[in-house]
């Protein structure tokens, strides 16, 4: 009847319900391998001279807007746009489908707070910065040019990657 089965976790209440459903091409929340599905912006400045990054709350360091795709999400663009919201309180035009791209934390750096995961990237251009937004109590946000967020994101290889499939001017 059904050529494939689509697997994914509905979180509830610290528990996590197996559902399957047929015929669903789009599955927000986890993967058929049991991968957490996070959804990010490369924001980018009207001039594509710079990026905008977001201080990381687990580690320190800097890091792009992302998080992971809720159930109540119909594509992963609306999940990166929602985060880009959230953390980094920008409204953001989305340019372009930056793909996805794979886990690349080696075993041993994966913990229950920070599972496997699989990325969808997407660059945007920010249309417009608040001066208040959710999580600017606990994150600070600061442009960079291509260099510069080379270096900062250096530890994040699946970051780097998405930085480097946009089309952000490279010249500074």
């Amino acid at each position: 009847m059904f050529a494939h089965l689509y697997i994914f976790f509905v979180k509830k209440k610290k528990n996590y319900t197996l559902l399957r459903v047929p015929g669903l091409t789009c599955v927000a929340g986890y993967g058929s391998q049991g991968e957490r599905l996070v959804a990010g912006i490369v924001p980018l400045s009207a001039d594509k001279y710079y990026v905008l990054l977001i201080q990381s709350t687990r580690r320190g360091g800097w890091v792009l807007p992302k998080g992971g795709w809720e159930t109540d999400e119909a594509t992963a663009q609306d999940a990166a746009k929602r985060e880009a919201w959230e953390e980094a309180g920008i409204i953001c035009k989305v340019n372009y489908d930056l793909g996805l791209i794979p886990e690349r934390r080696r075993p041993e750096q994966l913990t229950t707070e920070a599972p496997k995961a699989s990325y969808h990237f997407f660059e945007a251009t920010v249309e417009k910065q608040e001066a208040n937004w959710p999580e600017m109590h606990k994150r600070s946000r600061q442009w960079f040019t291509y260099s510069q967020a080379k270096q900062a994101l250096a530890a994040r290889p699946e970051l780097l990657d998405a930085l480097d499939r946009c089309t952000m001017n490279r010249t500074t």
